[in-house]
């Protein structure tokens, strides 16, 4: 072989192992997102908030804390909650510091799906009872803190959270009593 034949070859080998192995990449499993640490739960006061299903915190108990959030695609995967932006004691949305009523369709994400908050303001598409709803992204479901005042001394958030106000639960067509937990699907919109 000559020179120029080899060289030719080499090249040609080179570019194959560069490309070649984009060919084969597989998409990141959703449960590929693993905890980055641990808090541990302290004496919550008498007074910890239950409503809408969530969980105070037990003394001692450790949970999980995420940086992360599973893959989003054009239908991620999540657990939609229910919550209220218009409450004194939590004080006004991250987004854009205000209060909202439970007849907006507003929206909080996992810490992980904020994209470093570039999704403030933005609008994700629900989609869960065969019924879809545009929404606005307006504050965070922090997978990274809890148990302590600053957080109602509730669990941290779960990296596959979207908490939505009553207005979202309508939209998607879930009755009053069974607003505390389902599974959708969600995207940017």
């Amino acid at each position: 072989m000559n020179k120029k034949a080899c060289c030719s070859a080499l090249c040609l080998l080179v570019c194959f192992v560069s490309i070649v192995p984009e060919c084969f990449t597989v998409e990141a499993h959703p449960n590929t997102c693993k905890p980055s640490g641990k808090i541990r739960g302290r004496k919550t006061p008498p007074t910890c908030d239950y409503d809408h299903g969530s969980d105070c915190c037990k003394q001692g108990k450790l949970y999980d804390i995420y940086k992360c959030s599973p893959p989003v695609s054009n239908r991620t995967e999540a657990i939609l909650t229910l919550i209220s932006f218009d409450n004194e004691d939590y004080g006004p949305t991250e987004c854009d510091d205000k209060f909202h009523s439970d007849e907006e369709l507003v929206v909080a994400l996992s810490t992980g799906w904020l994209g470093k908050k570039k999704r403030y303001g933005r609008f994700v598409k629900i989609h869960g009872n065969e019924k879809s709803v545009k929404a606005k992204v307006v504050d965070e479901c922090d997978s990274t803190v809890g148990c302590d005042a600053d957080h109602g001394y509730q669990q941290p958030c779960k990296n596959n959270i979207v908490e939505a106000t009553s207005a979202v639960w309508k939209a998607l067509g879930e009755p009053e009593d069974r607003r505390d937990q389902m599974h959708i699907q969600w995207s940017d919109a």
